[in-house]
């Protein structure tokens, strides 16, 4: 299993990016190589959050100048993860045809990204 923190690079902080927390959605520079199905686990791992979808997209890198000099800055994958902001607690069904309930402990909101530590 790869470690979150590979997966989960850094968080974006815009201000875009801030108004769409009020509706469970946040934004991570992730690995090029990493799944939306990793990106979810990896979410739910390190910020004990139940994850709903992932969206995932490339960006390629600008053309930049520096005199007569150019180049690309490099390639990234950014990933929107929206969370469960209203976690329900499942039920199940016992042998011999009872139903229980496990009330899991997700949080409701990533309050600290917890990067740069």
């Amino acid at each position: 299993m790869k470690n979150p923190h590979d997966i989960i690079l850094e968080p974006i902080i815009t201000e875009q990016s801030m108004e769409e927390t009020m509706h469970g959605k946040y934004t991570f520079v992730v690995a090029k190589n990493a799944t939306k199905t990793e990106i979810g686990k990896a979410c739910e791992d390190m910020f004990e959050v139940k994850v709903l979808k992932v969206n995932t997209m490339h960006l390629s890198g600008k053309l930049r100048r520096m005199g007569k000099n150019s180049g690309r800055t490099a390639s990234w994958k950014k990933a929107i993860v929206t969370i469960d902001l209203d976690p329900q607690p499942e039920e199940y069904n016992l042998p011999g045809g009872k139903t229980a309930t496990r009330s899991k402990r997700y949080k409701t909101e990533i309050a600290e990204f917890g990067f740069g530590q």
